[in-house]
């Protein structure tokens, strides 16, 4: 059984809802990640076995297989073929593990995985009338959430909206205002610090835009607020409820992004020359009730560590996605982890850089390698809660 290691790794920047890369399709931010990838590994596109990218929505421009869409975009040889895989937020590290499995089983020798989500460009839909001649419908919004409900689920498992679950998890794990704030606060400034280093910009590729005044070139994260402070975030309205505790700024963004990463196996390495920069040890996936979704992480972390026989203080690095602030602490409390662990998320999180559904998981990939080849760490950790309860973890080692 063949090893699967991670070679090479790139993304767009992040963009702010309705901001630079609005006005970029997801099909086409996606092209833009697969033909970057290629061309800083110098590889020939033909010798791709497959591309699995993960995306959340589906439900407009990233429809019809985002995946082969975006690599005949790319102009790839149509002999390239692609899957789409959705797991909701964690859509991009799905792509990520399936690529591995694919690898370990012989299936394939190079695989480009990643995830894109455009969601300024979610659509409103319409659906069909019920009867003929109806006069009653509703459009739905597909940035984000539960839309078409079905009265099963409600009645069985609840349809709290994402925000009415980070407040579940902060009732329910007692996490005040307070500390979600300060957790909010510490993204902001680690995003601020690792953009002000250049951190980020040996992982972004930057994306063209033609304007009326000449091209626009897109090469940091949009997200980022580095002027926040406790102030500025104290005096923010809860969003759910009065007596709530989730903030606009205490939750990730509504985002658009792409990224792609290069998967190979022991002979896909030795034929095309690659470095490995780290091997795909294990991924693992847990459920939890939808209300909670935000403490998936820890079942499914819980479930891989106890696989590949490590404890959590074993991995020098961790990528948490920050859903909420409220579901983040909860999950750092729950495996045992302090409320500023140095180790997770040092570079920022999804709440000061965004988070783009179908790219996030990928990007906290990318992220992590890039981590422990800077600090020199050996163990490393991508983690994401999932709407409708679930978590999904992977595991990778510094080659």
């Amino acid at each position: 059984m063949s090893e699967a290691f991670i070679c090479d790794a790139v993304r767009t920047p992040i963009g702010r809802y309705a901001g630079a890369l609005s006005g970029v399709r997801a099909d086409d931010l996606a092209a833009i990640s697969l033909r970057a990838l290629l061309a800083r590994a110098g590889i020939d596109p033909a010798a791709i076995d497959d591309v699995i990218l993960g995306c959340a929505n589906q439900a407009g421009e990233d429809n019809r297989n985002v995946a082969r869409m975006a690599a005949l975009l790319a102009g790839w040889p149509v002999s390239v073929g692609g899957t789409t895989v959705n797991r909701l937020c964690a859509s991009g590290l799905q792509a990520v593990g399936d690529a591995a499995r694919a690898i370990r089983s012989g299936d394939a020798d190079l695989i480009v995985a990643g995830g894109v989500e455009s969601m300024s460009r979610a659509p409103f839909v319409l659906p069909k009338a019920e009867t003929a001649f109806s006069r009653n419908t509703s459009i739905q919004d597909t940035t984000i959430g539960w839309r078409f409900i079905n009265p099963a689920m409600a009645a069985s498992h609840g349809v709290d909206t994402m925000p009415e679950t980070g407040e579940n998890v902060a009732q329910d794990h007692a996490i005040s205002r307070a500390d979600q704030d300060a957790f909010a606060l510490r993204s902001q400034q680690r995003a601020a610090a690792a953009q002000a280093a250049g951190f980020f910009a040996a992982e972004i590729t930057q994306v063209t835009i033609a304007g009326r005044k000449g091209e626009l070139v897109i090469d940091r994260d949009e997200h980022p607020r580095p002027e926040t402070d406790a102030a500025a975030l104290a005096k923010l309205k809860p969003v759910v409820r009065p007596d709530g505790t989730v903030t606009a700024g205490n939750a990730s963004g509504v985002n658009d992004g792409a990224a792609a990463l290069l998967i190979a196996g022991e002979v896909g390495v030795k034929t095309h020359g690659l470095r490995p920069r780290a091997r795909i040890l294990g991924m693992a996936s847990a459920g939890v009730p939808p209300r909670v979704m935000g403490i998936g992480p820890v079942p499914a972390t819980q479930k891989l560590l106890a696989r590949l026989g490590l404890t959590i203080d074993r991995f020098d690095a961790i990528e948490l996605n920050e859903a909420f602030a409220s579901q983040s602490l909860a999950v750092l409390r729950g495996l045992g982890l302090p409320d500023d662990a140095p180790q997770v998320n040092a570079m920022g999180g999804a709440i000061a850089l965004g988070h783009p559904l179908g790219m996030s998981g990928a990007r906290l990939v990318q992220t992590l390698v890039h981590r422990l080849e800077v600090e020199g760490g050996r163990y490393g950790l991508a983690t994401l809660c999932v709407g409708v309860g679930q978590g999904l973890s992977l595991a990778v080692e510094r080659v």
